[in-house]
């Protein structure tokens, strides 16, 4: 598959480039990348939630009432969970809910969201750039000539670069992430995917291992 290579002005360069058929052009396998995507969500989830049980609460134990003959249900303390302020019964506890995926899997993941932005036309190949100094106005100016603008899009980098970064960092909808960072949750939410020209051959290199 070619694309033609434009600059940050939204020209184009006169050159195109090759997409790999094996990366960008597969038959997707959208069980895959359910399974990539739901790992992803699930590393993002901090498990800390918790609720006191009736050993946790504080308060007394004394029994609060005798055994028998009041005509109401026994208890034994304060802390029955039947009573305000008692303990929770079988409450949420702390929890990791990450798991194991196997790598093969997770390419496959990858590769198929790769290859539903390619067939429907979302991936814009950009000559390398950079920006002398943090500026959000000059990722807008370029966000505006490759009309991003009102889209969720996400710019692939092929190495970090700390101006990129920040100055897209308070734009709505527009982020930024390295090639051996890419994972399918973010491939799949973008609405348009922007590779950095250089980018490209790392993410064939990546895939291709």
């Amino acid at each position: 598959m070619e694309l033609a290579v434009v600059n940050i002005n939204g020209k184009e360069t006169g050159r195109k480039v090759n997409l790999n058929d094996s990366i960008f052009g597969i038959e997707p396998n959208d069980h895959a990348i359910y399974l990539d995507t739901k790992q992803y969500m699930a590393k993002q989830r901090q498990g800390t939630h918790k609720s006191k049980e009736r050993g946790e609460v504080s308060g007394s134990t004394r029994k609060i009432k005798r055994q028998k003959g009041t005509g109401t249900a026994r208890a034994g303390s304060i802390k029955n969970p039947l009573f305000r302020g008692g303990g929770r019964v079988f409450g949420p506890q702390p929890k990791d809910y990450e798991f194991k995926l196997n790598k093969k899997v997770k390419q496959l993941a990858r590769k198929s969201a790769l290859s539903y932005k390619a067939s429907s036309q979302n991936i814009i190949v950009v000559e390398d750039f950079s920006l002398e100094a943090p500026k959000t106005k000059e990722i807008v100016k370029i966000e505006t000539n490759l009309n991003l603008s009102k889209k969720k899009s996400l710019i692939v980098l092929s190495e970090p670069n700390k101006n990129v970064y920040l100055s897209a960092r308070n734009t709505q909808g527009l982020e930024v992430v390295t090639a051996n960072a890419l994972n399918t949750y973010e491939i799949m939410r973008a609405s348009t995917l922007v590779l950095v020209e250089s980018a490209i051959d790392v993410l064939q290199a990546t895939f291709e291992n």
